[in-house]
């Protein structure tokens, strides 16, 4: 049953979900057109609209089953932006920066959402609600884990873009070729508890930040 507080957590949730979505994906698109490939404004894509962005399973209906449903992994996507490498001056080392955007643009986030709780630490006359509170702190996790999980060196992420600038052209061929198998095998890992291993780094670095801003 969808109860008001149920309705409440998947507003709380739903709305740094989506928006750290939506900008990872702009941030793409921004700095493929800066290199030079406009294909993602052409394609309307160069937006921060939501609807623009959305992947009906991987933004909408899986996210909302995990809110719903205790016990389900947190997981989900948007339709990832499309750059045409041909149209950047050099390919190889302009892909490099538009995989990067992505991750920075959720750490930007991140450090954005921890001025924020800084600037609301320091007035007096202000008690941010328990929900504000709430969807603070679920917008800087969400933020971080999305720009470590992007990071991983495994194609199709972002952090196997991020790789291929360091790998022989042969090597990153062969695993663009095996980009299939290696979506399905994060995919898997991810079913059966991988983020919890990388929930690890993180929430140790969330805790980290927000300890350092409560003190100052």
């Amino acid at each position: 049953m969808l109860t008001p507080d149920k309705i409440i957590d998947v507003i709380t949730f739903y709305i740094p979900f989506l928006f750290a979505l939506c900008f990872h994906e702009y941030a793409h698109g921004w700095t493929a057109q800066k290199l030079g490939d406009n294909t993602a404004k052409v394609m309307g894509r160069l937006t921060l609209n939501p609807m623009a962005h959305i992947d009906w399973v991987g933004t909408v209906l899986l996210p909302i089953m995990a809110i719903l449903m205790p016990g389900l992994p947190l997981f989900g996507w948007a339709k990832p932006v499309p750059v045409n490498s041909r149209n950047l001056q050099n390919p190889r080392k302009d892909m490099f920066w538009v995989a990067l955007a992505g991750p920075l643009s959720n750490v930007l986030l991140f450090l954005v959402g921890l001025a924020f709780l800084a600037f609301i630490a320091k007035q007096n006359n202000f008690v941010p609600s328990f929900q504000l509170q709430k969807m603070i702190y679920t917008f800087l996790a969400l933020n971080l884990y999305l720009a470590v999980f992007n990071l991983l060196p495994i194609h199709p992420l972002d952090g196997g873009k991020v790789l291929a600038r360091f790998l022989p052209l042969k090597w990153d061929l062969w695993l663009e070729s095996k980009q299939d198998v290696l979506q399905w095998t994060l995919l898997l890992l991810v079913i059966f508890g991988g983020l919890r291993i990388l929930a690890l780094p993180v929430n140790w670095i969330l805790g980290e930040a927000v300890g350092l801003v409560e003190r100052l």
